[in-house]
């Protein structure tokens, strides 16, 4: 079945991207969820003619998010964690923290828009990808320190 995106997924697609997708994630989770539309003709029409409109505003807004890319290249956060004597967190530093950094240094980043590649449970140097728009995206080195 063919879909509409209507918001970015992470592993799926983009919003406006047109994507196959098994009948039942479809149905079941994307068109319920208000995340994606069917993919008739009209609605292809639709998305065509929204594309062609909308065109000036996502050049700004890739200009927008490569200059705050530019800003971000360089920004190495520290993030300080409850640890057991053997340098093992209690829980884990998850892309909220990430965010609440950023954001005590003046870049309001969604949480959303933050990926770690590893889950982060041990003191150590990280890093973390901020995906600002489908083709921007900034990697982020944090460090976990014992507080």
């Amino acid at each position: 079945m063919q879909v509409i995106l209507i918001e970015d997924i992470h592993g799926l697609g983009y919003k406006d991207d047109i994507v196959t997708v098994k009948d039942g994630y479809g149905r079941n989770f994307l068109i319920p969820q208000r995340k994606a539309v069917i993919a008739s003709e009209s609605a292809k029409k639709v998305l065509a003619e929204n594309k062609k409109q909308r065109a000036h505003k996502l050049e700004k807004i890739k200009a927008d998010a490569t200059a705050l890319a530019t800003r971000l290249d360089g920004i190495a956060l520290t993030i300080g964690a409850k640890t057991s004597s053997t340098g093992t967190i209690f829980g884990s530093v998850t892309t909220i923290q990430i965010s609440e950094e950023l954001s005590k240094k003046g870049f309001e980043i969604d949480r959303k828009t933050v990926y770690i590649k590893d889950v982060v449970k041990e003191v150590g140097s990280y890093r973390a990808i901020v995906k600002l728009h489908k083709e921007v995206s900034v990697e982020i080195p944090f460090e976990v320190v014992s507080e």
